[in-house]
């Protein structure tokens, strides 16, 4: 019976250091996935808006959804 208790402390020390790698893999990965989308939205910023070239960009939606709309608020009561 002891050699199956100590089966199973040697069964959960390697799944413990087996999750052990798997997080810090994935912890990895989310990292350079976070560090590659941070490194192109600055990209953007600096290539498409920097220069003073936001003051020529044109917004498909401005002025489509204003965040106060006089149609839908109004103080009349009907």
């Amino acid at each position: 019976m002891t050699s199956f208790f100590l089966f199973l402390s040697d069964a959960f020390k390697w799944s413990f250091g087996f999750f052990d790698v798997a997080g810090n893999v994935l912890n990895w990965v989310l990292f350079l996935v976070a560090s590659a989308l941070f490194t192109y939205w600055c990209y953007v910023l600096v290539s498409t808006l920097g220069g003073d070239k936001d003051k020529e960009y044109f917004s498909p939606t401005e002025g489509h959804h204003p965040y106060y709309d006089p149609k839908i608020h109004s103080k009349k009561t009907k």
